[in-house]
């Protein structure tokens, strides 16, 4: 089925519609998004029981499990994210996209959108592990729900960056460790990993601003169950910022 020709004959309001569809499609009949949902969802139960102690804690919430999404996100999402752009330019159909009635933010925003309802289900089906935790203890479930929030959010984050870097190459491989690399300075940018270097160069006040940055340590702040307005604005600031460049990239090239 040639689902660019019917985007092509939608009006332009259709149009986002017909993309974020034809990109929510493709998640379910790629296999590097089945292996996406499949590593996700092995990992995170592997180490939160294993590397976490679960059981051995002798508590009833979720922190082994939540902790170590961050990491499987580093991974996960620029492989996911990877081809949104990156095989649009190999294979030449960029061109044809922005020929078809639809803005460039619009292409952006379906393509970000698809690919962020996907890893939010594979988000919601990791729910027995929050009924699990249930039947053993009685936890604060209005943690357990700010963690999930900030999870979702952080990917998302995630996911805006990896869009924008997929853009600039035509190689998924370029791409994914390109995302990677950016996607971890942000993750640990308030780390003493980041953090010493500049201290030890005398950028205190970089260092600092630097700090404000983390993604690691705005989730890690959500994730103790406060759903504050200001990490909150954070995320969303993030993936907007790095929608706008993606939109921007995309309309340079298309001007060119």
């Amino acid at each position: 089925m040639n689902v660019r020709a019917e985007i092509a004959g939608e009006p332009r309001g259709m149009a986002f519609r017909g993309v974020f569809l034809r990109e929510l499609r493709g998640y379910l009949i790629t296999p590097v998004a089945w292996l996406f949902s499949v590593i996700f969802l092995l990992f995170a139960g592997a180490f939160t029981f294993y590397l976490g102690a679960f059981f051995e804690r002798g508590q009833a919430d979720l922190d082994p499990f939540f902790q170590f999404h961050p990491w499987l996100y580093l991974v996960l999402v620029p492989a996911l994210a990877m081809r949104l752009w990156a095989e649009e330019r190999r294979s030449g159909t960029l061109e044809l996209l922005m020929t078809l009635p639809i803005r460039p933010w619009e292409a952006v925003v379906a393509k970000f959108l698809a690919a962020w309802l996907y890893i939010g289900c594979a988000l919601i089906l990791t729910f027995p592990m929050w009924l699990t935790v249930n039947y053993l203890g009685q936890p604060d479930n209005g943690v357990i729900l700010a963690s999930y929030i900030g999870s979702f959010l952080m990917a998302g984050a995630f996911l805006a960056i990896s869009e924008c870097l997929s853009v600039l190459t035509r190689s998924q491989v370029i791409a994914f460790i390109a995302a990677l690399a950016v996607c971890f300075l942000f993750l640990l940018a308030g780390d003493p990993l980041v953090q010493r270097p500049l201290l030890t160069l005398g950028s205190a006040r970089i260092a600092d601003g630097l700090a404000d940055l983390s993604l690691l340590a705005h989730f890690q702040a959500i994730a103790r169950g406060v759903l504050d307005l200001g990490d909150v604005a954070y995320f969303v600031l993030t993936i907007v910022s790095w929608l706008v460049a993606n939109v921007l990239i995309l309309d340079a090239r298309r001007g060119g």
